[in-house]
């Protein structure tokens, strides 16, 4: 009986470590350049001034 607890605690120590190394591996993709890469913003709904008119065409 006593065994069993250090399988639960063996379980529990490699889920910990999984879920460790996988957000690790989230925040470095997070922080790295690719991430936005072909991002665009949407634009607002804003009356457009003659002087964005002349950068669209």
């Amino acid at each position: 009986m006593e065994i069993n607890i250090y399988y639960v605690l063996g379980v529990v120590i490699v889920l910990y470590l999984f879920i460790t190394v996988y957000n690790k591996k989230k925040s470095t993709r997070r922080r790295s350049r690719t991430f936005m890469e072909g991002y665009q913003r949407k634009e607002r709904k804003t009356r457009k001034s003659p002087e964005t008119d002349k950068k669209d065409q």
